[in-house]
């Protein structure tokens, strides 16, 4: 009997009992500050053990599920086993005639076995299987093999609420708020009839400009597992197979089918693989999707160490791998290395390719059988055998309120010099924005394009709402609510020139536009960075994606754009070129404007940004002399109401960083290669190879590290950091207590703790977030570690004049592995000998931290 054919409780102890014998862990000692005595291996036992107790209830329900797949199995003949492994064509689906669906497996009538149906994501119900029979109709009859793919992106795509970018969700630093997020999808997903939600996305923001880095939850690991498991857990709950993506190394959009990933083994382990390990040990997701890239040689959908060694035999996973759409490379490979589910189409998996296969002993009908056992065990263990096919209807009024409720929660206030809230007696409100950007004319979500309706972009997490909330819409409701319709609100565009504008329609020169901000009471300015999957914000020379016509940084401007977010951006004028909006130009001006009603520019103007990623701020928007700026990153549907709520005060905002943003020039982009992006061709291969050369220094890691030698803290400031990952201001202030560290026998945990005192007039929320620097042994292991890494973090709430203490624990055994290190000699975590600083405050950056105390193995 192979390990893969071990019961999923034996699995589970076997995964456990490697976890305990850990060689770091085994010669480990807790420190004396801590009130701790030396500890055995005893402890660890004893806590597994309870864990897995725990965890029967799971793993009984799963093996009844397994049960029920293997006898569902044996029942089969081979023709139906080969139709089962893949995706079907575009079809009208035999249970919802009204659907033309091309995302799904087709059902076995005569087996019970039901059509299986998939929706893309993250950040709502995007491109699901089902869009208008009368797109069948115009289709039909065209000879066309590719005509049938407009059932994968046709815009009459089945409707459900547009929620605020998974960066949004991590800004929140609230694990509540991915649960409500998670629990809009899951509820409108079973009123669609769908079985599998393809997410959540858990890979990182190595590159600031990666296009996909709205789906995802920033930079770091800790942080985008934490969500990652809170949004596993409550779309399990509802019935609904969370498939977490793109398994691994998938960080960058440029020749994504093509591109060659080399990343070493402990920088995998620590970074890339380290949100994959939790949403899977601890959200129990009952699926991952293989990427498209080559990770270390192999790809992503064959590569046997990522699929085998890691997922099943390290980490003791039990559900299905699915491909990415298209992005298998080979038949027999995928099969024995340890995929399970070809989508979108039988391609590779067709049985005029798996029959041969199978004659000349590639593979076996038991490979298959093994497929199709992991598929069917979690979409009984899911009860998708046991419901019907019926279509309810959407509350989108719910849906509606709790995008809005998410919105504000990852609204991001970083600095205010006292211009928010805005007074909701204001008399006038201006809003500006560019003529040829989305900002401050339509509600953003990713591959927002103007002119043109949400969800029209193409790219996976394109959502078709019921509505949309403008900008200008959501300023005059929410002034009409609080008593005061009579306020003017005008809309303010202005050309990419800088030279003439629009006054609600109006033609005139940028002057006169100036002047009405001037004039007006409060001032909104609207800008940022839409992105989408399929290209990063980058400018090629040409259309291979093989040379950088520009800085790699110039992407992270806000004056960086392309019309078209989905496609690579050049710097030729037919093939999508990059433009300059000069944006950064019109809020200069503005802000050198002389202000008509006795408040000065800096005391009456908002920057709100929309962004992928966050942006590399100029100096001169950044102080006391700059706007009051808030980042409401891809708002969704609720654009409008969103922004409104919190610049008008109707709620607090409490978001944090979950990403750096740097000064423009000082940023990790101003200082890569293009070995690391976007990747050079190896000798005698047209196909690029990318290095992932900077290790274990991403995001605040890098400037923490100071690896360009610009970035030396000066009395606790970074110089190359803007605003830092953590940061975030609030309406009201906060004190905190003394930090304290202590040890908990009972649990064999540490907690972080400090006293929180709500001292402004406000209710409001903090977020106390828990760093640990490492030993100096730890770089003896592998690759140097950095200054410090997020182990910890909870979101406080607290009416005025109020205190709370918070305590955050610290698991040495949780699946982030926080004291530990990956070794790549011993092929295991282990703990590095030496003290442990535990470091608590309200950001990354120094001067926010406080050591609450040390702790020695």
């Amino acid at each position: 009997m192979t390990k893969a054919d071990r019961p999923a409780r034996i699995r589970i102890v076997l995964a456990a009992g490697a976890l305990a014998l850990s060689p770091g862990l085994a010669s480990s000692s807790y420190a004396e500050d801590a009130g701790s005595p030396k500890h055995t291996l005893s402890w660890m036992s004893a806590r597994i053990v309870a864990e897995q107790a725990a965890a029967v209830d799971d793993a009984a329900k799963e093996a009844v599920a397994n049960r029920r797949a293997k006898q569902l199995i044996a029942a089969m003949t081979l023709p139906q086993k080969m139709q089962q492994l893949t995706g079907s064509k575009a079809e009208i689906l035999p249970e919802l005639p009204q659907c033309y669906g091309a995302r799904h497996v087709s059902g076995i009538a005569s087996l019970a076995i039901p059509t299986f149906r998939i929706t893309n994501g993250p950040v709502g119900v995007g491109q699901n299987d089902c869009v208008a029979r009368s797109v069948y109709e115009a289709v039909k009859d065209n000879p066309n093999p590719y005509a049938s793919y407009v059932a994968y992106t046709h815009p009459t795509s089945a409707k459900a609420t547009a929620l605020p970018s998974a960066m949004a969700v991590a800004a929140s630093f609230d694990p509540a708020v991915a649960t409500t997020f998670g629990e809009v999808i899951a509820t409108e997903m079973n009123n669609l009839a769908l079985h599998v939600f393809e997410a959540p996305g858990v890979n990182l923001a190595r590159l600031p400009i990666l296009g996909r880095n709205f789906e995802y939850f920033g930079e770091d690991p800790y942080l985008t597992g934490t969500m990652a498991v809170a949004e596993t857990k409550v779309v399990q709950d509802h019935g609904i197979i969370a498939m977490v993506k793109h398994y691994v190394a998938n960080e960058q959009e440029t020749n994504r089918q093509t591109i060659q990933e080399s990343v070493d083994q402990q920088t995998l382990r620590e970074l890339y693989l380290l949100p994959f390990e939790m949403a899977l040990k601890d959200g129990k997701a009952g699926a991952v999707m293989c990427a498209y890239n080559y990770v270390n040689g192999a790809s992503s959908c064959e590569s046997e160490h990522l699929l085998t060694d890691v997922l099943r035999e390290d980490w003791g996973f039990t559900g299905y791998v699915q491909s990415d759409f298209f992005a298998m490379k080979s038949t027999a490979s995928t099969l024995t290395t340890g995929m399970d589910h070809e989508m979108p189409t039988p391609l590779h998996w067709a049985p005029d390719k798996l029959q041969p296969a199978l004659d000349k002993g590639e593979i076996t009908v038991g490979d298959i059988d093994t497929a199709l056992e992991r598929r069917f065990t979690q979409m009984f263990k899911a009860g998708v055998f046991d419901r019907p096919l019926v279509q309810t209807p959407i509350d989108f009024a719910a849906g509606g309120r709790k995008a809005r409720e998410v919105g504000t929660e990852g609204a991001v206030l970083l600095q205010n010099n006292g211009v928010l809230p805005f007074s909701p007696d204001v008399r006038s409100v201006v809003l500006i924005g560019k003529a040829t950007q989305v900002y401050a004319q339509q509600a953003v979500a990713g591959g927002s394009m103007t002119g043109k309706p949400m969800g029209a972009g193409g790219g996976s997490s394109d959502v078709v709402p019921e509505y949309t909330v403008t900008p200008i819409q959501g300023l005059r409701q929410t002034l009409r609510e609080r008593g005061n319709g009579q306020a003017s609100v005008k809309l303010v565009l202005v050309d990419d020139t800088n030279t003439s504008a629009t006054v609600d329609g109006t033609q005139t020169t940028f002057a006169a536009a100036l002047d009405e901000a001037a004039g007006a009471d409060a001032v909104v300015v609207m800008a940022g960075t839409v992105s989408e999957e399929g290209a990063d914000r980058a400018t090629f020379d040409g259309l291979g994606g093989q040379k950088l016509a520009a800085s790699a940084a110039a992407g992270t401007s806000l004056d960086w754009y392309a019309e078209k977010p989905n496609i690579m951006a050049t710097n030729r004028p037919n093939d999508n070129p990059a433009m300059d909006s000069r944006t950064v130009a019109m809020i200069e001006a503005v802000m050198a404007t002389t202000s008509k009603t006795g408040m000065a520019m800096a005391r009456k103007t908002a920057l709100v940004l929309k962004d992928n990623a966050g942006v590399a701020m100029t100096p001169s928007l950044v102080g006391t002399d700059g706007p009051a700026i808030l980042e409401v990153w891809f708002p969704g549907q609720e654009d409008g109401n969103i922004v409104a709520d919190v610049v008008f005060g109707r709620t607090n905002p409490s978001g944090k960083l979950p990403v750096t943003f740097p000064y423009a020039g000082k940023g990790f982009l101003d200082h890569i290669t293009p070995e690391q992006f976007p990747g050079v061709a190896a000798t005698g291969s047209g196909d690029q190879t990318v290095e992932y050369s900077e290790k274990l220094n991403i995001g605040y890691r890098w400037y923490d590290a100071n690896v360009s030698g610009e970035c030396a803290p000066v009395k606790g400031v970074n110089p190359c950091v803007a605003f830092p990952f953590g940061h975030g201001l609030s309406y009201t202030t906060f004190k905190l207590g003394k930090a304290r560290l202590s040890f908990d026998k009972a649990s064999k945990t540490y907690s972080a703790s400090v006293k929180v005192t709500n001292t402004g007039k406000r209710p409001g929320a903090e977020v106390i977030q828990v760093y640990i620097s490492l030993p100096e042994s730890a770089s003896e292991v592998g690759a140097r570690q950095p200054p410090k890494r997020l182990v910890g973090f909870d979101k406080v709430r607290l009416e005025s004049g109020r205190s709370a203490t918070v305590e955050i624990s610290i698991d040495p055994a949780a699946s982030n592995h926080p004291f530990s290190v990956w070794s790549e000699t011993a092929q295991n975590w282990i703990t590095p000998a030496g003290s442990h600083t535990i470091w608590v405050g309200r950001s990354s950056s120094p001067r926010d931290l406080a050591k609450a105390g040390s702790v020695s193995f």
